[in-house]
């Protein structure tokens, strides 16, 4: 009895290690790897070449695949959920995000965790939706999350994901490419996580000169944000060298860091400053450009947890980096007390000069 009890569970362990192994190398073989530079598809609406000396807005959003509510947890921040309760919570989210571009009308949105085919937001493209609704708007759209299968949480596992960044203008794209972030996490972390990388659309503004859009999404959960450091100077020497150049460059998205201006500690919390959350490095700063954010508005929650005011810890990690030679006029965070998404909105209103 004990020899056939041993030779059974020999025999789980055996078909474990297959299985494993079988998902390890799937998961190789397939694994998505973008070139350093990718031409995107633009599908344009206007012909408008942007005049200097008049107010534009532009608003960042991550919108958290529209499964990331304030009834919501995340399992890769100490949580145990991966998305909304149902199809129809997901739709409700996605439908009252779009509800809000619609109503705001900003000339230009970025919109950073939009899925395409991911299960966990039940299949559904909700870039083709917002599309769809925002009808008067140019777009692009460039994938940062391709995978076949990541198999967590085990009872209601990620699944299939197919997302990324989304840009949106009001203004024609002459151009627009997915660029590639450095830096990726050792083998076989990096299989299941995201290839992070930025959109940058350029649209033609009068005298000859171009306003470069970065819409970019940064990482999370590299230990010690070593990473981050990577891709910030890849940014950094990329927008001081379209700088030279004359032209007018505004950044924006989820940074993932605190953003420099702003402290998390005015914001009522119950928790403590989470592991995760880095400050942006002092050498990233540069006197051609200036941070556009709202101080008094938290744009992220903690997610480890289902929101309830008072208790996530509170933060800014969404905003705007803007060369000197763009006025701001006025920036607005926007309190929708995350609803729909572990983000809040961020829209700066700006000049080119």
């Amino acid at each position: 009895m004990i020899r056939k009890t041993l030779k059974f569970i020999l025999w789980i362990i055996v078909i474990f290690v297959i299985i494993l192994a079988s998902y390890l190398i799937f998961m190789t073989v397939t694994d998505y790897k973008p070139k350093d530079v990718i031409s995107l598809k633009i599908e344009n609406n206007k012909q408008d070449v942007i005049k200097k000396n008049i107010p534009l807005r532009i608003l960042t959003f991550n919108i958290g695949f529209c499964g990331l509510d304030k009834d919501q947890d995340f399992f890769m921040d100490g949580g145990t959920g991966s998305r909304s309760q149902s199809k129809e919570k997901t739709l409700e989210n996605l439908n009252e995000i779009t509800e809000f571009l619609k109503k705001e009308k900003s000339s230009i949105i970025f919109l950073q965790e939009i899925d395409v085919n991911c299960t966990r937001s039940f299949y559904i493209n909700e870039y083709k939706y917002v599309k769809d609704n925002l009808k008067d708007y140019s777009s692009t759209f460039a994938l940062n999350y391709k995978v076949p299968w990541v198999p967590v949480p085990i009872f209601k596992p990620h699944g299939k994901v197919e997302a990324g960044l989304a840009t949106f203008s009001q203004y024609n794209i002459e151009k627009s490419d997915r660029y590639q972030y450095p830096g990726n996490e050792k083998w076989p972390r990096q299989l299941a996580l995201l290839d992070r990388c930025f959109i940058e659309s350029r649209l033609k503004v009068e005298g000859g000169k171009e306003l470069i859009l970065i819409n970019s999404h940064l990482s999370a959960y590299d230990k010690g944000g070593t990473i981050r450091k990577q891709q910030l100077q890849f940014l950094k020497d990329y927008i001081e060298k379209e700088y030279k150049q004359g032209n007018y460059i505004i950044v924006g998205g989820d940074w993932n860091h605190v953003i420099p201006g702003t402290d998390p500690n005015i914001f009522k919390s119950e928790q403590e400053w989470p592991e995760w959350l880095k400050k942006i490095p002092k050498d990233f700063e540069s006197e051609d450009f200036k941070w556009a954010v709202d101080t008094l508005v938290p744009s992220n929650r903690s997610i480890d947890i289902p929101y309830k005011k008072g208790i996530n810890y509170l933060s800014i990690i969404d905003g705007f980096l803007v060369s000197s030679n763009i006025e701001i006029k006025n920036v607005k965070g926007y309190s929708l007390e995350f609803k729909n998404s572990d983000h809040n909105p961020v829209e700066v209103e700006f000049e080119l000069k």
